[in-house]
């Protein structure tokens, strides 16, 4: 299991939220390119860089899918090329993370993986589950191409198939759309909150060309954001780079966060520093006061009072004005003037 600091989440990051950049196949097979997009990743400062490992030969039938199976072929990388990268990862203190797709690959990476990810096309392949279970890390489980239904059998599958006693937190649902790129009207961050509904943590794995929806889905509650990684975007000919983010990308999203929890704050509701020291609260609030003198032994009627700003620190507040109605003056009391409670009677 991946050990934790005493006040660390398990799916907590350096910012806040953990963020996994999915270089996924945008190597494209070539392991120098592969090299430089994990040096670059880890130059962005995420948590987590991740892969998918698989064989063209243990992932799709050749039979009925030539082109498929040739796109996976011409993008595999070797047992050695793959340990290169998650070495290198790991040696920059920057956690390693892959969605397995092939069954022989588990055993030899178990070392290597701080989270195992199931990926949306495996939910309902239990054959997967059952391998990725054995390696008895966290599991985070993306849901895109799903109904609630089948990721409830799913968590219900992993919950009988508990080989290591699985603790509930140790397991991620991530709001995904299978798209790419995801149509803005597909992204459906509510969903995140439905997730969340089954007791599990949340995040949102990224599918869409602009970064807006993840900054929303951080805002929504997303503790874990993953998102496709690349060099840059033009000349690009493989789908997934239309929807990764850069390292430029990445640094400036990490900025987002940070103005994201100034503006979130806390959930206590009091006087802000800033209303207190400029004295908004007595400069924007109103006090009572007498339209017109009140003479000695005058009881005080709705039309003497009117309330208005500033408010004063000695002062009666507007919210004495129906308390102050009917009592009387102990002395003369002029317009206008700071009204405090010992002058009435």
């Amino acid at each position: 299991m991946a050990t934790l600091d005493k006040n660390q989440s398990l799916w907590s990051g350096k910012f806040g939220p953990m963020l996994i950049a999915e270089i996924g196949g945008n190597h494209e097979g070539d392991f120098n390119h592969a090299k430089k997009l994990v040096d670059l990743a880890i130059n962005s400062n995420v948590d987590v860089i991740k892969f998918q490992i698989y064989k063209a030969k243990t992932l799709v039938n050749k039979k009925l899918s030539l082109d498929r199976f040739n796109h996976f072929k011409k993008f595999e990388l070797t047992k050695k090329q793959i340990i290169y990268l998650a070495d290198k990862c790991l040696e920059a203190n920057i956690k390693y993370s892959a969605s397995i797709w092939d069954f022989d690959s588990f055993e030899w990476l178990k070392k290597k993986i701080d989270y195992i990810k199931i990926g949306s096309g495996d939910l309902t392949c239990y054959q997967i589950i059952n391998k990725a279970l054995r390696l008895e890390k966290p599991i985070i489980i993306s849901t895109g191409l799903s109904n609630v239904y089948e990721i409830k059998e799913t968590l219900s599958f992993i919950r009988k198939k508990n080989f290591y006693n699985l603790k509930k937190n140790y397991i991620a649902l991530l709001q995904c759309t299978s798209s790419y790129p995801c149509p803005s009207k597909d992204v459906n961050l509510n969903a995140m909150i439905n997730l969340k509904k089954m007791g599990y943590p949340i995040g949102y794995s990224h599918h869409h060309i602009k970064t807006y929806p993840l900054e929303i889905a951080y805002i929504l509650g997303a503790q874990i954001l993953e998102f496709h990684f690349t060099d840059k975007k033009q000349g690009r000919l493989f789908r997934d780079h239309k929807v990764s983010l850069t390292n430029e990308n990445v640094k400036d999203f990490i900025k987002k966060i940070k103005d994201i929890d100034s503006y979130r704050g806390s959930y206590k509701k009091t006087l802000a520093d800033s209303e207190n020291t400029a004295g908004h609260h007595l400069s924007f609030r109103r006090g009572l006061y007498l339209r017109s003198q009140l003479k000695k032994n005058e009881k005080v009627l709705e039309k003497n009072l009117i309330s208005l700003r500033p408010k004063t620190v000695d002062g009666l507040a507007s919210t004495e004005y129906f308390k102050l109605i009917g009592k009387r003056a102990k002395k003369n009391i002029s317009a206008f003037q700071v009204l405090k409670r010992n002058y009435f009677y």
